[in-house]
């Protein structure tokens, strides 16, 4: 029988109790875009999933409090990035509530179905809304792929114990 290392104090579920854990948790990055009532609108992600192949679905979770929730709710289209261990700054832009997310640096062209597209992504996907599932104080929105491109180069950025980071070998 080999001996197991000392466990912690178990501590009873709370908002707190999830973020501890999930910060040790390390996760791809993305920003998810749509194009809103008064221009483009987004946010920055680790919570996206690839649900299904066939037909291809992915799902991310946004709060019902966000600045983006409004026009994440109402639009029929999003677009989804995947961010490279070089974008760390732009990350953080759309992290960042209040930011002027669309401004310069940011590089972006509109795309199709008026999806706004962000350049130099390693790769990116304009996807229909197929369903906004209630849970909690989030809202779990199912996309179907439309198109892409992966064509993008670099290695991904992770969001780790509350920085960006880049992948080590």
């Amino acid at each position: 029988m080999t001996a197991t290392p000392e466990l912690g104090t178990p501590r009873t579920a709370s908002p707190e109790l999830l973020r501890s854990v999930f910060r040790r948790h390390a996760a791809g990055v993305a920003v998810i875009t749509a194009r809103g009532a008064s221009g483009p609108v987004g946010f920055t992600a680790t919570s996206l999933t690839s649900v299904s192949a066939e037909p291809p679905i992915v799902s991310f979770g946004i709060g019902t409090g966000a600045s983006s929730w409004p026009a994440i709710a109402g639009t029929d289209h999003v677009g989804v990035h995947i961010l490279g261990e070089h974008q760390s700054d732009l990350a953080a832009t759309f992290a960042r509530s209040g930011a002027d997310r669309f401004g310069a640096p940011t590089a972006w062209r509109e795309g199709p179905e008026g999806v706004p597209v962000l350049d130099g992504v390693l790769a990116w996907l304009v996807c229909r809304v197929v369903g906004r599932v209630p849970a909690g104080d989030h809202r779990i929105v199912l996309a179907e792929v439309v198109l892409g491109d992966p064509s993008g180069t670099g290695r991904p950025l992770l969001y780790h114990q509350g920085r960006f980071n880049a992948l080590r070998d």
